[in-house]
């Protein structure tokens, strides 16, 4: 079980997939998690996987002033079937002054309409999940990559060969790339950000952020 030491408190409405797996994470983390889901049957499954787990039809006001919704730092809209829940359920937690509001987009459209209603953050889980298993799959050395915008991306690469033995510096990779190396995990160490001289030895994990082309130029070589 989680050690529960940390104030922060998170609820999760939505336990398909995409829900669950942020809330047990989130709860094994050491936070304080309510699950919601309308489905009776969901929730009673998911009963003992984090701190409470209740059964609500989120696009009604007053289940969510029961729940005291208003009172977590952060409220993740995980729905994903049904759309009009999805928007709906965001629009009354931003009009009951949820401090942080995380919501789940199918597609851009969706992902518009969540931002214009008040969602602070929107996540696209299917299409981030696609684009690493892309990255993933034209490159090896890729471990993880984000897209934070059209134009600028962050990867987490095990070091080319053609670039082991090389200081930062010598690699040169802002000019080369136009991409920024802001970490370098070795091992259990992590160096952030890492100096100009440091050397990029064989299996050292490069945490990069910069302009996508770039970085898809880096992810092709060997």
């Amino acid at each position: 079980m989680a050690v529960k030491n940390k104030t922060k408190q998170f609820a999760v409405i939505g336990l398909g997939r995409f829900g669950t797996s942020v809330a047990r994470a989130l709860y094994l983390l050491g936070y304080e998690v309510l699950a919601i889901d309308a489905d009776e049957e969901q929730v009673q499954k998911f009963s003992e996987e984090v701190t409470h787990v209740v059964q609500a039809d989120t696009t009604d006001e007053n289940s969510l002033k029961a729940l005291g919704i208003r009172n977590f730092d952060v409220v993740i809209v995980a729905i994903g079937e049904n759309m009009q829940a999805n928007v709906f359920t965001t629009l009354l937690l931003k009009d009951l002054g949820v401090k942080h509001i995380v919501a789940k987009a199918r597609n851009e459209l969706h992902g518009k309409m969540l931002e214009k209603i008040g969602a602070d953050r929107v996540v696209y889980p299917e299409r981030d999940m696609g684009q690493r298993v892309a990255h993933n799959l034209v490159s090896t050395n890729v471990l993880e990559y984000i897209e934070l915008s059209p134009n600028l991306s962050i990867v987490e690469i095990t070091a080319p060969k053609a670039l082991v033995g090389q200081s930062l510096a010598e690699a040169d990779l802002r000019a080369k790339y136009k991409v920024n190396v802001v970490a370098m995990k070795r091992g259990e160490q992590v160096t952030a950000p890492p100096q100009p001289n440091e050397k990029i030895a064989k299996g050292d994990i490069l945490i990069i952020v910069g302009e996508s082309q770039g970085v898809q130029k880096l992810e092709e070589l060997e």
